[in-house]
């Protein structure tokens, strides 16, 4: 397959090394060759399997409405743009698109999501709070992944509150802690990314699955499929 990946920063070079290793052709485009999407055109998308999007949010908008217009395929992990979600879908879905998004492309970040569900089943009384770090460069506070551990949370347990702390320090690739404490204990649950790649492989399994697909989809929905 021939996958255009968007975006040179750190993940976006570490997607294009492990699409490298699944033996696909890899495309990079910087943000200075593509200034609000216009390199992404028709002609252009057209001999491309999936794009992949690890840019900004303010970036990612005009790349998905160039991609999805196109009826292309794409995998977007850059996370502050879900105001807009709806309208993504509904584009992809009048186009013939495909289109995978989600706040996290860890495996084992989809793992955390179904461990704190059960936590907010098992002890509906105490108080939930979420601990994030992540690198001083990344722009959305909170991020994606916390966003979706408290959806996961609030949607086994609509009755809790959970609050989000949220640092931004040095080069730290994510850490997420849930916890839940009572008077008298306190469990956490917690995932930390060691590197990039956990994001990368997941990106790109993605992109590989979702090659000649039509529709939309979160992560989380088709993550155990890969």
């Amino acid at each position: 397959m021939l996958f255009l990946v968007l975006g040179r920063g750190k993940t976006g070079r570490v997607i294009a090394d492990v699409a490298r290793e699944h033996g696909h052709g890899v495309q990079v485009l910087g943000e200075e060759e593509n200034r609000n999407a216009m390199a992404l055109t028709p002609p252009f998308l057209t001999g491309f399997d999936a794009v992949i999007d690890f840019t900004t949010p303010e970036a990612a908008v005009s790349n998905m409405r160039a991609c999805l217009a196109n009826g292309a395929r794409m995998v977007v992990g850059t996370t502050g743009w879900y105001d807009h979600l709806d309208d993504m879908r509904s584009l992809a879905a009048r186009k013939d698109a495909g289109f995978l998004y989600g706040a996290n492309f860890s495996i084992g970040v989809q793992a955390f999501y179904r461990l704190a569900r059960e936590l907010a089943v098992a002890v509906p009384s105490y108080r939930f709070r979420i601990l994030e770090t992540h690198h001083a460069g990344k722009k959305d506070a909170p991020s994606g992944t916390a966003l979706s551990i408290r959806q996961a949370v609030q949607t086994a347990n609509p009755a809790l509150n959970v609050e989000i702390d949220s640092q931004r320090v040095g080069d730290v690739a994510g850490i997420h802690i849930l916890e839940a404490r009572s008077e008298n204990e306190l469990i956490e649950l917690k995932h930390e990314a060691f590197s990039r790649r956990a994001f990368a492989e997941g990106a790109v399994r993605a992109a590989e699955w979702i090659a000649g697909k039509i529709g939309a989809w979160n992560f989380s929905e088709i993550a155990s499929q890969l």
